[in-house]
């Protein structure tokens, strides 16, 4: 029995991949610059790289942030005005993040490129796994996430970086919307608008934003970068996981679902960020790091209210 090979419809070489969405069968390499074409895109349309810049990149040793960190530096690597450096936060979750810290470490080395490892141990005096039994009022995601954001604009300040990197892909950035939307969290929906400069915040970039979750993970995987250890043992008690499933669902039966949710809030940003317009910051009073009240909220979850 004759088996069909899908060809490439850019030059009909063999197909590793089928776009759905855009209707497309892509070789290896027209994969790839497709890709690369995109987060280019992204870059000079959202994050205009200057001279002279650091560019901080939030290192998890998953596929999303190696991939941020792989093609950051194939673009500026060869460019000595433009330095990276890799920050790699440890929660201390066990049997979790030891694993993808050594292949942070394994990444940074093969590139050339600084690494620096911070933990919560030493900035907080607790771990996850001491957080996560205690019951509070938010979720477990809702304190690694506050935590994690938190040190790594910390580390970074210290760095004198210009710009954090973090590894958000498409479907990430389509889930945040949907979540908020359900929620009805006008302010965070304002803080996915592409970043403006406020003082004590390193400006965040997110060149993964266009490229799907699916296409990230076959392009770590052409490159032989790290793909991961599987999920975070507490992912499953947060909502976006429900959210998940059902952009999924809806992106099988309707192809270009998560682009079109990322289309229409970027056609709206800008009326958001006018009617509601971020606040000047100012320092927590605990920990002098930048945010919008008396006390920041990674102090307010730490209990630290002296």
């Amino acid at each position: 029995m004759e088996t069909t090979t899908l060809r490439c419809d850019k030059c009909n070489r063999d197909a590793i991949i089928f776009q759905k969405y855009s209707g497309m069968h892509l070789c290896r390499k027209h994969f790839i610059e497709d890709v690369e074409r995109k987060i280019k895109l992204t870059i000079r349309k959202h994050y205009s790289i200057k001279r002279n810049e650091t560019i901080a990149v939030g290192l998890s040793g998953g596929k999303d942030s190696s991939t941020t960190l792989y093609i950051l530096h194939k673009i500026f690597g060869g460019r000595p005005d433009i330095h990276l450096v890799g920050i790699c936060i440890d929660e201390g979750i066990e049997g979790y993040r030891p694993n993808t810290i050594e292949s942070a470490k394994e990444l940074t080395s093969q590139l050339g490129i600084e690494l620096i490892v911070r933990s919560f141990k030493e900035e907080y005096g607790t771990t996850m796994d001491l957080i996560a039994p205690q019951k509070r009022e938010k979720g477990t995601c809702s304190y690694c996430g506050v935590l994690r954001k938190s040190l790594l604009n910390k580390t970074a300040l210290e760095l004198g970086a210009t710009r954090l990197a973090i590894g958000h892909n498409l479907d990430d950035e389509a889930q945040t919307i949907l979540l908020n939307h359900i929620k009805g969290d006008v302010s965070r929906m304002v803080r996915l608008a592409p970043p403006k400069e406020l003082e004590g915040l390193v400006l965040r970039m997110k060149p993964l934003r266009q490229i799907p979750e699916k296409e990230v993970a076959l392009y770590a995987y052409l490159h032989d970068l790290p793909l991961g250890f599987g999920g975070c043992p507490y992912a499953h008690e947060a909502m976006r996981g429900e959210i998940r499933v059902l952009l999924n669902d809806l992106e099988v039966n309707h192809p270009g679902t998560k682009y079109a949710l990322l289309s229409g809030f970027d056609k709206m940003s800008g009326i958001l960020g006018r009617e509601f317009p971020q606040e000047g910051l100012s320092k927590c009073r605990i920990c002098s790091q930048a945010c919008t009240e008396d006390v920041c909220q990674a102090c307010k979850l730490l209990g630290r209210n002296q």
